[in-house]
């Protein structure tokens, strides 16, 4: 195997806007299993749009932008479709920040040898190749963009806007930037797991070259920030891809609020796309209703589909964009809710 052979093809993103789901959810809407669910979801997300005293929040979680779903998110942002964002951090660093930086993934085979990928520094997630040295450019731009910022602990919203900061002073590399346009639009953007990315070996560096003075991540920040904006809107939907921390991270301001002695609703809408399991207890699987039990989601407007990313979450973003609520949503800006704050 040769490198160069191996990374050839690009990883290619969906154009929501090149298809019209709403024949296929509608369809789907008469159907069973899945099928419905999925339509089902459909139309809680569009109530979402509909409903103007709704704050949108978008959770993601899984290899989402590297499997070619980067420019359905940037669609949701550029159209006022989502207020804010919580992530993990490889999707916003090592796959949409990565690709900001000229750098792509590329079409390939879970039927390879991985002692070879590894020898030919080739990372693999499942059919899908990332040059390992492109990543490193990656760590070494947070680290540089680390550098220039106060040596305090910043929360991740703060780091993430500095990230869009420093792409808007440079050449966009890439034809659509997740960061960059939540930055431009003043969509927040949390990673509550921040160092467990690319982001966290730039990071580790520039601590280790400012042993005395550096910067760090305070993920309680980050905690109260998201808290603050459940704070200060009257309703929330939560649309859920895969689950994990940004899952747990977003349904928890619920009881946040409660805690501060603040009577605030919880989530009025809530869908969840995953293919993970409830029956192991782990919280990727677990049902909305269950969240009802913790006072986290209201089970009027609930809906899990299980169902691959991929393959669910397109439909449903092309039904919405399609409908056009959102033509009539007035635009949060929630990032001007942490101006003057830092």
């Amino acid at each position: 195997m040769h490198k160069n052979d191996m990374l050839k093809i690009p990883v290619e993103h969906l154009d929501i806007k090149g298809f019209d789901a709403r024949p296929v959810i509608d369809a789907y809407a008469k159907m069973a299993f899945q099928a419905r669910n999925l339509a089902t979801a459909a139309d809680i997300y569009n109530r979402m749009l509909s409903d103007h005293d709704c704050t949108i929040i978008l959770t993601l979680a899984g290899s989402l932008f590297s499997a070619g779903l980067k420019h359905v998110v940037v669609e949701m942002i550029e159209n006022n479709m989502l207020d804010a964002i919580v992530s993990t951090g490889a999707i916003i660093v090592d796959q949409d920040f990565f690709e900001a930086l000229g750098f792509k993934h590329y079409r390939g085979s879970p039927f390879v040898n991985d002692m070879e990928l590894s020898g030919l520094a080739i990372d693999r997630i499942y059919d899908t190749y990332i040059d390992e040295d492109q990543l490193r450019v990656c760590d070494m731009s947070i680290a540089k963009i680390a550098d220039t910022l106060p040596a305090k602990p910043c929360s991740s919203r703060e780091f993430i806007h500095a990230m869009g900061i420093y792409l808007d002073g440079e050449e966009l590399k890439t034809e659509k930037s997740v960061v960059l346009s939540a930055y431009k639009k003043g969509v927040p953007i949390f990673v509550p797991a921040f160092s467990d990315c690319s982001a966290g070996f730039g990071l580790v560096y520039h601590q280790w070259h400012s042993k005395d003075e550096h910067l760090s991540i305070d993920s309680v920040r980050d905690f109260r920030e998201l808290t603050e904006i459940k704070l200060a809107v009257k309703e929330t939907g939560i649309i859920m891809v895969g689950g994990g921390v940004p899952k747990n991270f977003t349904q928890d301001i619920v009881v946040a609020t409660d805690i501060l002695g603040e009577q605030k609703p919880v989530h009025k809408y809530a869908i969840q796309l995953t293919v993970a399991d409830e029956r192991d207890g782990g919280l990727s699987g677990s049902t909305l209703r269950e969240a009802c039990s913790w006072g986290k989601v209201d089970m009027k407007h609930e809906q899990m589909v299980f169902g691959e990313a991929t393959i669910t979450f397109p439909l449903i973003i092309s039904d919405a964009y399609h409908r056009r609520a959102w033509k009539a949503r007035k635009r949060a800006r929630l990032s001007n809710l942490y101006a003057n704050k830092s």
